[in-house]
């Protein structure tokens, strides 16, 4: 795909936040407020890598079923939070995965082909990184699992043997995109069946060396590369401001019973 036909928008530079570590809820604040300014012309496209302070688990917005001992689920002697996110899809267990985000616009199509529009980023870098992915095929009986892991869609990228590598979600507010998703880079298999009752996915092996002991600078670095190219774009290095942190930390969070 040229570049020119990737993303669609008149910018030809995104903010790029630095790598930040925080609650899953101080997260999914963070990106709100970045599909809301965007959305009001306050801030260019960005693109931002995070992680997770603790285990947690993020729900789907409209998703309405899951487990009751959830509220109750502790790891290592700490709670594991439950967060909503405001895009749908089914939970996530948040806990050694790598989260991307896009907020975005100018993009038009069907749903499934914005999703594979900006995938493309995602495809081209695990592809420089030696692992192939192509999308998932599952229907919408997806729906009665509430494990994001637990079936793959058009919105999901498995490697050539199977694997689900990365799970995405999309939002989409008049012509603004938000688009995250987890990237698994470890799995912990005893956490992972407390919560979903089932045997964690076999971990994909892959044929990249860790810097220290993370795979976490490699994959971000090869991923803002492959964004670059794909989207015909250049990064502006800009972390969060001490007045958008205010206003973010000021953002109540998403209900459980939203509608």
């Amino acid at each position: 795909m040229a570049a020119n036909d990737s993303i669609s928008n008149p910018h030809s530079s995104w903010r790029l936040i630095p790598l930040l570590q925080a609650s899953g809820q101080v997260q999914m604040a963070i990106d709100r407020w970045l599909l809301e300014q965007h959305q009001a012309g306050k801030q260019p496209p960005v693109l931002r890598f995070y992680t997770w302070a603790s285990p947690t688990i993020s729900l789907g917005y409209h998703q309405r079923r899951w487990p009751a001992s959830w509220q109750q689920l502790t790891w290592e002697g700490q709670a594991v939070p439950l967060v909503r996110r405001p895009t749908g899809g089914r939970a996530v267990l948040h806990h050694g995965d790598l989260t991307y985000m896009v907020v975005t616009s100018g993009l038009t199509g069907k749903r499934q082909d914005i999703y594979q529009r900006i995938c493309e980023f995602l495809i081209e870098g695990w592809r420089s990184l030696g692992i192939k992915l192509h999308y998932g095929a599952a229907g919408r009986d997806y729906i009665h699992n509430p494990n994001c892991f637990g079936t793959a869609t058009g919105a999901d990228l498995l490697s050539a043997e199977g694997y689900k590598l990365i799970g995405s979600a999309q939002l989409q507010r008049g012509k603004a995109i938000l688009q995250h998703g987890s990237i698994v880079l470890s799995s912990h298999c005893e956490l992972f069946t407390q919560v979903f009752g089932q045997p964690v996915p076999p971990l994909l092996q892959l044929p990249i060396q860790p810097e220290g002991d993370s795979l976490i600078p490699t994959v971000i670095e090869a991923l803002t590369e492959s964004a670059c190219r794909c989207f015909g774009i250049e990064f502006v290095t800009q972390p969060l401001s001490e007045l958008e942190w205010q206003q973010i930390l000021a953002l109540p969070p998403l209900p459980f019973d939203a509608k």
